[in-house]
């Protein structure tokens, strides 16, 4: 994922003033993918970072629906989701872009010939549906 699109784990608790206990305590509960957790060398050593759209939008409706709902029972509602929302990543040499299936609007390959190939359909079948095929 590009270093924008990341967000650190001390930024993470301090923006939404969770403590670093919480924050695993959510993750053994499987509130928070154990993929989302990545691990980068920083000057300073070892930190873990987020995707942020995605932890940061997980947090709110942690946050938002703990007092409402048992977090065992929201966990299972999430892990329902997850399974439900497939998701495109693109790896490249300057970082990882995941997208959720459901917010691609297409996908193309552009040749060196400069000839654009929708490849939308074929890439949704295959996240959606387990074909594994292109």
């Amino acid at each position: 994922m590009e270093e924008g699109n990341l967000i650190s784990k001390r930024e993470l608790l301090s923006r939404y003033g969770i403590s670093y206990g919480a924050l695993y305590r959510w993750k053994r509960k499987g509130l928070i993918p154990d993929d989302w957790f990545i691990r980068k060398s920083t000057p300073t050593g070892q930190e873990t970072f987020f995707p942020e759209a995605l932890i940061c939008e997980r947090v709110e409706r942690i946050l938002e629906t703990k007092n409402e709902v048992l977090l065992d029972d929201l966990a299972g509602e999430l892990s329902g989701e997850e399974r439900r929302n497939a998701f495109l990543v693109i790896d490249t040499p300057y970082g990882e872009k995941s997208f959720k299936l459901n917010d691609v609007r297409s996908v193309s390959l552009v040749g060196t010939d400069g000839k654009k190939t929708d490849i939308t359909k074929q890439v949704k079948d295959y996240l959606s549906d387990g074909r594994n095929t292109l």
